[in-house]
């Protein structure tokens, strides 16, 4: 991606992007990336209009909170595999899954799950993530 590894600041290009969009001014592609997850999601859109509140809060998960940031991180990190095909197959996966369940959005939240898989096992055991396990998790949605 093309923003740093500050939360603050990759948190302000998603409040941007999404002003932006509903400003109807010009976009940059990753932004309209950004406005077309967001979009999907109404949810977030309070919060993302909020630029303090959307910068400032804190989500944890001991609290049953969902950080939405995290959420839609993934929608855009499954759109980027799928415009490359890495892991190759991850194309064929999400077409079958579409064909079966007819929503994109649905495809990518059932993808979102077992990415979520693959990075928490990279992460428990301090290596890249296993795209075998990751492709097989998906072919088993």
């Amino acid at each position: 991606m093309l923003f740093g590894q500050n939360r603050d600041e990759l948190r302000r290009f998603y409040v941007e992007a999404w002003r932006k969009y509903r400003d109807k001014t010009p976009i940059q592609p990753l932004e309209a990336l950004i406005a077309e997850v967001v979009a999907l999601h109404p949810e977030y859109h309070a919060l993302l209009e909020d630029a303090e509140q959307a910068i400032t809060r804190e989500f944890s998960a001991e609290s049953g909170q969902d950080n939405p940031f995290m959420h839609m991180g993934m929608h855009i990190g499954i759109r980027e595999q799928l415009s490359t095909n890495r892991p190759i197959g991850i194309v064929i996966a999400y077409e079958r899954l579409l064909k079966k369940l007819g929503d994109r959005h649905e495809v990518e939240h059932r993808m979102i799950e077992c990415l979520g898989q693959a990075l928490w096992e990279a992460q428990r055991s301090g290596t890249p993530p296993d795209d075998s396990a990751y492709l097989d998790c998906l072919n088993r949605l």
